[in-house]
């Protein structure tokens, strides 16, 4: 039905009074009396979808009834703002910090940021545990600079607190124009209080590959991101290695890596699996799933290699790395990875509004869930601050030294 107004059932009021039954006894009385209609004045749109719940909603006509007739601010604030607090009250009923909620100048932000060039710090951050927390610093971004740190937990963004905020939220607040500062109120493992880190927003270049040739005829390659542009800086770094370094072994480094394309990372896997081997599967809320295939060139497919993660390995990385220890048994080295495996889809509503909302777990080969599990290394190695303040890198001697055993074998 389309009706301008909707007259809620009767609704029995029942006052609670935790000192004696007889404040109790008062208070259901008193609802008895008081049981009446309330009529929704402007409210349109109203049909509810197939298969609609049975859910009592004349509690939530109650609580807006109250809140516009008592509420010192209610007859400012317009009925679609209360709609759209509604809506984000849904999303974070279902506990899932990636399932959020774009009101239309949100959402038009949102487009705005993921089509063009932005300003910030740059920083993957997410949600652990109630938490918002650095995933990864991206190397040579200013949050790399001031000192950030994997599993940093974020306090306060300026003066406002984040314990109630959602990613996108955070993130509003942190990006600013070039020049413009920010800061952050980061509290460290192992600290005792919190300290501020203030930093300078510049314009963010996400990094791709990096590589150099260590002893012994290793190839050290450090995977930064999994992004448009990973795959060609990729095919030739590998040319290189391959024709002219004649590598005899690789150490894939994809610590701090925050992920990026799933496509990405099948492609990658290519390099050094069987074409068909299993590189991931996604498994959907009905039970229904679907697997991503290694179909590359198999080139690397037999090169000894190891693989370093840390606490800010994320998403595509965990995928790709899960898939090699799997598949060909490639040691794992440093530390637990962040274990983020969700897949997200941007559903837009009628009035430019939209859902972006968590529809599916990202699986590894033997059907092991990512997402809040990571990957635990086989061999793990800490890095404290100590060893990056005096540029020591316990966890890729320990690489390099398990890689030299396998390729004498």
């Amino acid at each position: 039905m389309n009706k301008k107004k909707l007259a809620a059932i009767a609704v029995v009021v029942v006052i609670l009074g935790l000192s004696s039954f007889g404040s109790y006894y008062f208070g259901l009385q008193k609802g008895l009396q008081d049981t009446k209609n309330i009529v929704i004045e402007g409210i349109s749109g109203g049909e509810p979808p197939e298969g609609a719940t049975t859910a009592d909603f004349s509690v939530f006509w109650q609580a807006w009834d109250k809140l516009k007739k008592e509420h010192i601010s209610g007859k400012e604030i317009s009925d679609q703002n209360l709609v759209y607090g509604a809506i984000r009250g849904l999303t974070k009923s279902l506990d899932d910090p990636n399932t959020i909620f774009f009101d239309p100048e949100d959402y038009k932000k949102f487009n705005q940021d993921i089509s063009g060039s932005f300003s910030g710090i740059g920083a993957e951050i997410g949600i652990r545990n109630d938490q918002l927390i650095v995933i990864a610093p991206l190397k040579g971004s200013p949050a790399e600079h001031v000192g950030l740190m994997a599993k940093d937990k974020i306090l306060k963004i300026d003066d406002k607190e984040t314990f109630d905020l959602n990613v996108d939220e955070a993130v509003k607040l942190i990006r600013g124009p070039e020049g413009t500062k920010v800061t952050l109120n980061i509290l460290r493992n192992g600290w005792d209080k919190p300290k501020d880190f203030e930093i300078t927003r510049e314009p963010i270049e996400i990094p791709t590959v990096d590589w150099s040739m260590k002893e012994g005829g290793i190839a050290y390659i450090q995977l930064y991101n999994f992004n448009a542009n990973t795959d060609l800086a990729f095919y030739r770094a590998m040319v290189d290695i391959i024709l002219e370094k004649k590598a005899k072994g690789v150490i894939l480094d994809l610590r701090n890596n925050p992920g990026g394309y799933l496509n990405v990372a099948v492609d990658l896997a290519g390099w050094f699996l069987e074409k068909g081997d299993v590189v991931a599967k996604e498994r959907f809320a009905d039970g229904n799933e679907r697997s991503f295939k290694a179909g590359g060139n198999e080139t690397l497919k037999n090169i000894p290699m190891v693989i370093l993660i840390n606490g800010g390995s994320a998403s595509a990385s965990e995928i790709l790395a899960g898939a090699l220890k799997y598949n060909r048994g490639i040691k794992l080295i440093g530390e637990k990875s962040f274990g983020k495996g969700t897949v997200q889809e941007l559903q837009e509503l009628k009035d430019d509004s939209a859902l972006k909302i968590t529809v599916a777990n990202w699986l590894l080969p033997d059907d092991s869930i990512i997402e809040k599990n990571g990957l635990t290394p086989d061999i793990e190695v800490k890095l404290t601050e100590e060893d990056i303040n005096t540029d020591k890198d316990p966890q890729l001697d320990k690489a390099i030294e398990v890689l030299k055993q396998e390729m004498q074998v």
